[in-house]
C-alpha cells in the first residue's frame, strides 16, 4: 500500500504538471499573435480544458481504454458511459500498483484536451468561435479516444508492436494533422502573403511567449515523467534527463540553423526549436540514451527552421509554428524509436505504419468536420472583424483596456 501511495502521489504531482501546460500554451499563443485577439485565444484555451475534461468523464475515457475483447479487431470498442470504477479501482492490483483508476481518468484527461489545443494555435486571428468549440467537441469527445486506443488502449498497433511512449504521434501529431487540414480550409490571415511572398506579422508579447515556452518545458516534466506511470526511480530519472537533453539541443541548434540561414539571432525560433525537441523525445523519451536524446533533439531543432520555412513557401498560414512543433517534429519523434530505441523490439517499419494510419485517420476525420462547418456555418470571420480584432467583435472586450481615468 505504501507503494501505491507513492506511485498515485507522484502521478498526481504529473497530472499537475501537465494541467499548467495549459497556461503555458495560452501565453506562448497570445504572446505570438496580435493584442486586437488576445481574448479569443484565452477563451478558447479555458473552452478546451473544461470540455475536454467533462467530455473525457461522459465517454472519451471509455472509449479510449474500453478494454478490447480477445480476438477483436482492436479498432472500436466502448466500455460505456462515466468513469465507474473497477472493483480493483482503488487497490494495488489495478495498473499494477502504480495509481488509483480515479487518477489515471484525471492524468490522461489533461492529454486529450491538449491535442485540440494544438489546432487553437494554427487557427488564431481568424476562425470564428463557434465551429471552433463544435470543432473541439467532436475532436477531443471522439476522434482523440478512437484514435488512443489503438495504441494506449492495447488496440490494433499495440498488438503490432508500434511505440509512443508519452504521445509524439497520439497527441502532437493527432493535433498536427488536424491544425494542418484547418489552416488549409481557412486560408491565410490578412496581409500575411504579399504578391506571394511570406510577410512576418509580428506577435505583441514575446516575453510573454518565452514564459509560455518555459512553463511548457516544466510541464513536459509531468507529461514525460508521468508516463512511466508510476514513481519508479530508475526510469522517471532517466525520463526527465532524456526530455531536458532534447529540448535544449532542439533550441540550440534551431536558433544556430535559424542564424546561419537568416543571419539573424531570432528568438522565436529558439523557442520553438525548445518545443520541438520537446515533441521529439516525447514518443522514446524512456527507451533512449542521453546521446540518442541530444541527437533527437537537435534534428528536431534543425527541422523546426526547415518546416517553418516550407510552410510559408506552400502559403499555409501558422501564426504559431504549432505544424512544425507538433506535426512535424511530432513524426520525427515517432520515427526516432525505430532508429535510436535501446529495446531491439522496436522497428522503424512499424513506426512509420503507426503514423500512416495516425495521418490517414485524422486527416479525414478533421477534413470532414471542418469542411462541414464550413459549408454550413461558415468557419472564417468577415474582413472588418478580422482587420478590427475578434476580442470587440466575438467576445465585445478588451485584453488591455486603459484604465486612465477621464480627467475633470
Amino acid at each position: 500500500m505504501e507503494l501505491l501511495t507513492t506511485n498515485n502521489v507522484w502521478m498526481m504531482i504529473c497530472t499537475a504538471l501537465v494541467f499548467f501546460m495549459h497556461t503555458g500554451f495560452a501565453f506562448l499563443e497570445i504572446g505570438l499573435t496580435r493584442q486586437k485577439n488576445t481574448i479569443n485565444i484565452l477563451f478558447k484555451n479555458i473552452f478546451i480544458i473544461t470540455s475536454g475534461l467533462l467530455l473525457y468523464y461522459i465517454g472519451g475515457f471509455n472509449l479510449m481504454y474500453p478494454g478490447f475483447a480477445e480476438g477483436s479487431a482492436g479498432v472500436l470498442d466502448f466500455a460505456g458511459f462515466g468513469i465507474a470504477p473497477p472493483e480493483n479501482g482503488m487497490t494495488a492490483e489495478y495498473a499494477d500498483g502504480g495509481y488509483t483508476w480515479w487518477t489515471d481518468f484525471l492524468f490522461q484527461g489533461m492529454f486529450a484536451a491538449t491535442a485540440a489545443t494544438i489546432v487553437s494555435g494554427a487557427v488564431a486571428e481568424r476562425m470564428k468561435i463557434g465551429p471552433f468549440m463544435i470543432f473541439t467537441v467532436i475532436y477531443v469527445g471522439l476522434i482523440y479516444p478512437i484514435a488512443g486506443s489503438w495504441k494506449w488502449g492495447g488496440g490494433f498497433l499495440d498488438q503490432m508492436g508500434f511505440y509512443d511512449f508519452a504521445g509524439s504521434t497520439l497527441v502532437h501529431s493527432v493535433g498536427g494533422w488536424a491544425a494542418l487540414v484547418a489552416v488549409w480550409l481557412l486560408g491565410p490571415r490578412i496581409g500575411k502573403f504579399k504578391n506571394g511572398k511570406p510577410q512576418a506579422i509580428p506577435g505583441h508579447s514575446i516575453p510573454l511567449a518565452t514564459a509560455g515556452v518555459l512553463i511548457l518545458w516544466l510541464g513536459w516534466f509531468g507529461f514525460n515523467g508521468g508516463s512511466v506511470l508510476s514513481a519508479d526511480p530508475e526510469l522517471t530519472s532517466l525520463t526527465l534527463v532524456t526530455t531536458c537533453l532534447a529540448a535544449a539541443a532542439g533550441g540550440v541548434v534551431a536558433a544556430l540553423v535559424s542564424f546561419i540561414k537568416y543571419k539573424n539571432l531570432d528568438l522565436t525560433m529558439f523557442l520553438n526549436g525548445i518545443l520541438g525537441g520537446l515533441v521529439g523525445i516525447t514518443a522514446g523519451a524512456d527507451v533512449m540514451t542521453p546521446e540518442s536524446a541530444i541527437m533527437i533533439g537537435a534534428i528536431a531543432g534543425a527541422l523546426i527552421v526547415f518546416a517553418v520555412s516550407f510552410i510559408d513557401a506552400i502559403k499555409l498560414d501558422d501564426p504559431v509554428g504549432a505544424i512544425a512543433v507538433h506535426l512535424i517534429c511530432g513524426i520525427w519523434g515517432t520515427l526516432a524509436v525505430g532508429i535510436f530505441s535501446t529495446n531491439p523490439e522496436h522497428s522503424f517499419l512499424t513506426q512509420l505504419t503507426g503514423v500512416a494510419c495516425y495521418a490517414a485517420f485524422c486527416i479525414i476525420s478533421s477534413f470532414l468536420i471542418i469542411f462541414t462547418l464550413k459549408k454550413t456555418v461558415g468557419i472564417r470571420v468577415s474582413e472588418k472583424e478580422e482587420l478590427e480584432g475578434l476580442d470587440a467583435h466575438e467576445h465585445g472586450m478588451d485584453a488591455y483596456p486603459d484604465f486612465r481615468l477621464n480627467e475633470h
